[in-house]
């Protein structure tokens, strides 16, 4: 019973020294320490000022400034500040981007060096990133709130120059061509919708050859979605002229619409042609090799040339035919004529067959590549097209032989009616309800 009470009464004074600060190492406070995020530090340098001496230490700064500013060794050796004082200074400027900045900075960055590799010149289009008042001076001029992520971005790269070929990607078919340039923020703002039908929307992009934009809507107003954005599209059989419907490209953030374009960039989804970035999806699965030859298939989705009434849903697909290297040379061989079977979404087919392919007769050789581009149109929302091309061997046109092409769908991207023909709708289907109540209360008297 003594000893416990020795222990008991020496308890408190042990307690005390092992919470005094002043006698613990600075090696284990530290890498507890470099746990906590930069608010925490903050917090932690006004307890005491042992941790105000160590939440000073450099390398706590400089996993902050890596993580939240993507800031390098060769950024402070030009700057010539600590890391804290290059943390304090980021923050002080882009602070209030805090949450979106990594993600848009490394989605700026990743595109810049891809494109340094494959399209230099397209860089040399960028615009420096806006000033916070220029930014607050445009929300002045629309009445309208920017979304953070959107300034955030801006802050980074104002949009580009109005040239082409534009950043946000083209389409060249026969005689019809589009290039999107990203709008710098004061030509988007020229553009701020406040025509009834297209209210509060803010165009992200434009096309000179189609006058096509992609918008933002920074209110949910006429049954948009705020932060949704998408291509605008009168309804033709509308007799009111505010009756817009709308495909949808991206469904909540600016971050999201941003950071999925540059991924299909940067992974090689959407091909680089010509010095150009084409948005043509292709679908892996889509390939079909039959012998020496392969053949795959790609697809885009046109807004300009479709529409949501009448249902008109216009489609370009491009083709690559690729006989092996290894290949003996006598399997060399000529398209004489294709075969398509095309399937809609109601199980309707029709069967097409004509000679070459877009008045063309490829001859293929081992290692050679031909690719072409065609188009189809279809009135429901899907449709997949399958089929063969028939060839002959150059040394014996009696062998005459089938080159499967891969079945490859084409899917309309999500769409929404306008307001103005969802309320006639409504009132149609009241209306005629009504009518058939009043029948029903007659026919029963």
């Amino acid at each position: 019973c003594g000893q416990l009470q020795t222990d008991c009464t020496s308890f408190p004074m042990a307690a005390s020294m092992a919470l005094n600060l002043d006698n613990l190492p600075s090696d284990p406070l530290l890498l507890i320490l470099s746990f906590l995020d930069f608010r925490d530090l903050v917090s932690c340098s006004l307890v005491s000022r042992r941790l105000n001496e160590l939440t000073g230490h450099n390398p706590l700064w400089k996993g902050l400034c890596q993580k939240h500013w993507l800031l390098t060794e060769a950024d402070k050796a030009q700057r010539g500040q600590s890391w804290k004082e290059l943390f304090r200074e980021f923050y002080a400027d882009l602070g209030h981007y805090i949450n979106h900045y990594t993600t848009l900075k490394k989605a700026w960055d990743d595109l810049k060096s891809y494109l340094g590799q494959k399209c230099p010149r397209m860089i040399a289009s960028l615009k420096e990133g806006a000033k916070e008042e220029e930014l607050d001076a445009i929300e002045a001029q629309i009445g309208c709130k920017l979304p953070n992520d959107y300034r955030c971005s801006y802050r980074i790269h104002n949009g580009q120059k109005l040239v082409v070929p534009g950043l946000m990607g083209s389409m060249a078919l026969s005689n019809h061509y589009r290039s999107e340039d990203l709008l710098d923020i004061e030509t988007a703002a020229g553009g701020f919708q406040q025509r009834k039908g297209m209210r509060q929307c803010l165009p992200l992009t434009f096309c000179f050859h189609t006058g096509l934009s992609q918008y933002m809507a920074l209110e949910s107003t006429e049954g948009r979605v705020r932060n949704e954005i998408f291509y605008h599209c009168p309804d033709q059989l509308a007799q009111d002229p505010s009756a817009i419907d709308m495909f949808i490209t991206g469904r909540t953030f600016f971050t999201e619409w941003f950071t999925s374009y540059v991924q299909n960039v940067v992974t090689g989804e959407y091909p680089i042609i010509r010095d150009q970035i084409f948005r043509y999806v292709h679908d892996k699965k889509c390939v079909a090799t039959t012998g020496d030859i392969t053949v795959s298939v790609s697809t885009s989705f046109l807004p300009e040339l479709s529409s949501v009434h009448p249902p008109h849903f216009f489609f370009t697909y491009r083709i690559r035919i690729e006989m092996a290297r290894s290949a003996l040379p006598e399997s060399a061989c000529q398209l004489d004529s294709r075969y398509w079977k095309i399937t809609n979404a109601n199980g309707n087919v029709e069967e097409v067959r004509g000679p070459g392919v877009v008045g063309e007769f490829p001859v293929m050789t081992p290692g050679k590549v031909h690719e072409y581009a065609s188009c189809t149109t279809f009135s429901t929302t899907s449709e997949y097209m399958e089929g063969h091309y028939t060839f002959h061997r150059l040394k014996n046109k009696e062998e005459v032989f089938d080159i499967s092409i891969p079945r490859f769908h084409m899917v309309c991207p999500p769409f929404r009616e306008s307001i103005v023909r969802s309320v006639c709708k409504h009132f149609l289907y009241c209306y005629n309800n009504f009518f058939k109540l009043l029948h029903t209360l007659l026919a029963g008297r």
